[in-house]
């Protein structure tokens, strides 16, 4: 069958689409930025997405259908928020273009720390972070990992800080689709998976330099930034999020998530 798959188009993703053309050669596979993913997902421009767990939240009729996803149990290091004031003081945050759930968990995090509601602007991808004037900037993907912070008086990875207040994994995003997709594709997207953490060299090699990385970077991020398998613990730390989301209304209504993949 002619799949129309929708995954993110950063480093992160590399070992979740590793061969995947090859293991479907009949299906497209696009690439585009997160928020724009959910989107296309639910305009019908797509049959499955590697969409932001926000927007699977907000959804409905929406289903998992994979067990590979983008996760941490720690420090992602792709996704950072950046702070002119003390975060208790945060009166303006300004979110990356591209993202969706990191631009949710930032807000959740101050509202649960601080009780901080701060205005919201947007950071256009190609802005650069110098010229925005927010108390705060949340940055993610590649241009994330790379950052000079001396000019802040804080700098969170949200991975890690989602960690030290819940002891949980935080999910970024998996793969979802609007009906139920056929065990081969189900099967597929797990094997791309495997495929691609099996030949993580491969995809470093390739990888690293066009994103101005050294190959032990780049394999630190993989390895010890990431995780890649959507497990009880991670649903867990996917039903707390979608509970304060819903509490300071960045999702629609309680959201009882069930393992739902096949």
């Amino acid at each position: 069958m002619n799949w129309r798959i929708g995954a993110v188009s950063y480093l992160n993703t590399k070992p979740l689409i590793y061969g995947l053309r090859e293991r479907l050669p009949d299906s497209q596979l696009i690439l585009d930025l997160p928020s724009r993913l959910a989107d296309r997902l639910g305009a019908g421009e797509l049959d499955v997405a590697l969409i932001p767990s926000v927007e699977f939240l907000r959804g409905r009729g929406l289903g998992i259908v994979s067990d590979a996803c983008i996760a941490c149990r720690g420090p992602v290091r792709s996704v950072r928020v950046l702070f002119r004031k003390p975060p208790r003081e945060v009166r303006t945050l300004a979110l990356d273009e591209g993202s969706r759930t990191s631009a949710a968990l930032a807000q959740v995090l101050l509202y649960e720390r601080f009780g901080v509601r701060p205005a919201r602007q947007q950071l256009d991808i190609h802005a650069s972070i110098e010229s925005c004037t927010a108390d705060a900037i949340l940055v993610i993907g590649d241009r994330a990992m790379n950052l000079d912070t001396r000019n802040f008086c804080e700098s969170w990875d949200l991975g890690e800080q989602w960690l030290k207040d819940t002891g949980l994994p935080f999910v970024f995003a998996m793969w979802v689709a609007r009906e139920a997709v056929v065990p081969e594709l189900s099967d597929a997207l797990q094997q791309a998976r495997e495929a691609g953490l099996a030949n993580l060299d491969s995809i470093i090699a390739a990888e690293a330099p066009r994103y101005g990385l050294t190959s032990a970077s780049c394999e630190e991020y993989f390895r010890r930034h990431l995780h890649f398998y959507l497990g009880q613990r991670e649903l867990e730390g996917l039903q707390l999020f979608a509970d304060q989301a819903v509490a300071i209304g960045l999702a629609p209504q309680p959201f009882k998530i069930e393992h739902a993949f096949v």
